[in-house]
């Protein structure tokens, strides 16, 4: 299909410095020019990664070379900006959301999803697609939520075990214009290995080729389709590596979710284009085309933000999210503690949100090393003019959107070392196809110094432990979050520890305590983590692109 919009990308990028100033920005309006509304125009717009925010919170934004920070967000106020861009172009608008929808937040956690029911039906979303974070009440849970939206939801890779049956549609088609659009979705393979074994049991998984070429096939030849996206939940860099995959020829678009990032020009891989629309409810990506005779005539493209001071609260959504918290409202604003300096958790290798949750695990456990999942979970929490932020218990469900036990465990200093391997690996692997999931793992108690651009379990230059070089042949005691459903010798994917033992008290119990203890807390980034190749603000990683997370 023709496309009269080409968008260039070359050279690499994998830290946060590099041009995305306001001035870049600006130079860029020029190539996002919108054409009206009305005659052939057509409007996708989309969503992703909104984890169960559901009112205006801080957004950390880079620009010129420092973090900086901005209000958006709110459920509400998204609606408010849906009806906006759809009243421009009523008969060609169509609203999606790209999965992980609600679970991040503590309304979310504790109502598993229920309360989320009656706000996502008055969102009309047109569809949408499950993310890794949906199956975390379980299959049934899951399905039941979904179908209360009363909205399509579409998957072409998710199947109950029991009946091998697939649990969704696998794509959504719709005609507007007289031109007809194709949606097929795929959720990530990989989910049994990223969460909890448990939250998706009886729920399988196929890989995305299973049934890629035959979908395709079917909605191109059989179904007529004139313009085709795929909807994937597999995180920047596989998504960009799949626009490069042969099998993608037909396909015009990739619309990604899963690692937050703000894509403001659509990538350009060799056969479609990738978008990703950042997350918690606080851009929109709009997409506008001009289809004639079957051809991409027009592409523009513009990831909207979510301002609460250019688009008030929808009455109507704003009327049922205050009905659906009101049963935990007295719960969730409990003050526990407060922070100084800013929470925030955007960069790849070390956060001051993860600094402070492992610091807290290690005061409470006493292990040689405490260590946290590394994901891009959670808005920042930001002092206000009196130097402080309230630390609520809401917020804690924001930074560890999962309660799960402490366990503890015992591994020789080897088995440290060649897990820290494997978890670089994951985050920095060369091979798209090999990286997996969020970014480094965090920890307390221990530095570590790596060079990414070395292959594979050769990465590590130096760990240090209590501050003494890492001793290979030394038992250090470990501790972390249970995964529940992984093998008791295993903790945080490292396998084959010793002694293990889960503790009585939960993650969240644990910070609590530990504000309660402190009062008021100051994390930074210390430096316990880094990249010697890449410099201390890593904010993506997908090389072999001019992307920037700004």
């Amino acid at each position: 299909m023709k496309k009269i919009l080409t968008i260039l990308v070359a050279g690499s990028f994998l830290t946060a410095c590099g041009t995305n100033s306001n001035e870049n920005q600006s130079e860029n309006q020029s190539a996002k020019q919108m054409t009206d509304n009305s005659g052939d125009t057509l409007t996708i717009l989309q969503t992703a990664d909104i984890h169960g925010q559901i009112e205006v919170h801080d957004e950390l934004f880079w620009e010129n070379d420092e973090i900086t920070f901005k209000r958006l967000g709110g459920l509400a106020n998204m609606k408010t900006l849906f009806d906006t861009e759809r009243a421009k172009n009523p008969e060609g608008t169509i609203i999606l959301d790209g999965g992980d929808l609600i679970q991040g937040g503590a309304v979310a956690a504790l109502s598993k999803g229920s309360a989320f029911s009656g706000i996502v039906k008055a969102m009309e979303y047109d569809f949408l697609i499950p993310g890794n974070w949906e199956v975390v009440y379980g299959k049934k849970t899951m399905i039941d939520v979904l179908k209360a939206y009363e909205t399509p939801v579409i998957a072409a890779n998710m199947y109950d075990d029991e009946t091998e049956d697939y649990i969704f549609p696998p794509y959504f088609i719709k005609e507007m214009k007289g031109t007809k659009l194709g949606f097929i979705s795929y959720n990530d393979p990989d989910i049994p290995v990223r969460q909890n074994p448990s939250f998706s049991k009886g729920i399988g998984f196929e890989k995305i080729h299973h049934n890629l070429a035959e979908l395709v096939d079917k909605l191109k030849d059989e179904e007529g389709v004139d313009v085709l996206f795929l909807v994937t939940h597999i995180g920047i860099s596989k998504q960009f590596d799949l626009s490069n995959d042969p099998s993608l020829s037909k396909v015009d678009y990739i619309l990604g979710n899963d690692t937050h990032e703000r894509v403001r020009e659509p990538l350009q891989g060799e056969f479609s284009r990738v978008t990703e629309p950042g997350a918690f409810a606080s851009f929109v990506g709009k997409m506008q085309l001009v289809v004639k005779d079957g051809e991409i005539e027009y592409e523009g493209y513009e990831l909207m933000e979510v301002d609460p001071e250019k688009y008030a609260p929808n009455p109507k959504v704003a009327a049922v999210i205050e009905e659906e918290t009101a049963p935990y409202k007295e719960k969730i604003s409990r003050v526990l503690g407060y922070t100084s300096t800013p929470l925030y958790r955007y960069f790849v290798v070390e956060n001051p949100m993860d600094n402070f949750i492992t610091d807290a695990a290690r005061w409470k456990t006493g292990a040689d090393i405490s260590i946290s999942n590394g994901f891009r979970f959670s808005p920042p929490l930001v002092p206000g003019e009196d130097g402080k932020a309230a630390i609520t218990y809401e917020y804690l469900w924001n930074m560890l959107p999962v309660n799960e036990y402490i366990k503890t465990g015992k591994a020789t200093g080897q088995q440290v070392h060649d897990w820290m391997e494997s978890e670089i690996h994951n985050v920095f692997a060369d091979n798209p196809k090999e990286r997996f999931g969020g970014w480094l793992v965090r920890f307390s108690g221990m530095t570590l110094k790596f060079d990414s651009s070395k292959p594979k379990g050769e990465r590590v230059i130096e760990i240090m432990v209590g501050g003494e070089p890492l001793d290979l042949d030394r038992v250090y005691n470990i501790s972390a979050c249970r995964r529940e459903g992984e093998p008791d010798h295993m903790l945080c994917r490292m396998p084959n520890l010793t002694d293990t033992e889960v503790k009585e008290y939960t993650a969240h119990e644990v910070l609590e305590e530990y504000l309660k203890e402190k009062g008021t807390i100051s994390p930074v980034r210390d430096g316990r983590a880094k990249a010697v190749d890449l410099g201390d603000n890593v904010l993506s990683q997908l090389p072999g692109t001019d992307y920037h997370f700004h």
